[in-house]
């Protein structure tokens, strides 16, 4: 169905079409640090190692969640309560009841529409392999 996200809840989707959703701009694999005192969290330009930063694609998608133990999936049930989701993620905001945005390729018809309008981390993002572990705290960067 043409517009799916506009007629049905989270919850009523089929894997295909949550799977649409994505916007593909890999922010949701980007490295978080949480401060233990205040609980804020802190989003790096460290992408996890399995991010392909120029497709802004996970590189073992179907088995992520084995290869990755922290990787969180994103549910219907859970995308309310995940503050650190960006608030441009397709999921976030049609959680609360905001419409898709322009650039997403399904309103764009085009999958560039997210890298064109500077949404993914296509041209930010570091692999975290690349860096000394120790020194993760130095790429924490703000994204919109």
């Amino acid at each position: 169905m043409k517009e799916f996200w506009k007629h049905k809840k989270l919850s009523e989707m089929t894997r295909k079409e949550w799977e649409l959703l994505c916007d593909g701009c890999g922010r949701c694999c980007l490295i978080r640090l949480e401060d233990e005192e205040s609980r804020e969290i802190f989003t790096t330009r460290l992408a996890c190692k399995q991010l392909d930063i120029g497709k802004c694609g996970c590189k073992c998608y179907d088995n992520r969640h084995e290869v990755v133990a922290d990787c969180i999936a994103l549910t219907p049930e859970n995308i309310g309560s995940l503050d650190w989701i960006p608030s441009s993620c397709a999921y976030r905001r049609l959680s609360e009841g905001r419409e898709l945005a322009w650039w997403h390729p399904l309103v764009s018809g085009d999958p560039d529409s997210v890298h064109e309008a500077g949404i993914s981390v296509r041209s930010s993002a570091i692999s975290e392999d690349k860096i000394n572990p120790n020194r993760i705290e130095d790429y924490i960067h703000e994204y919109l």
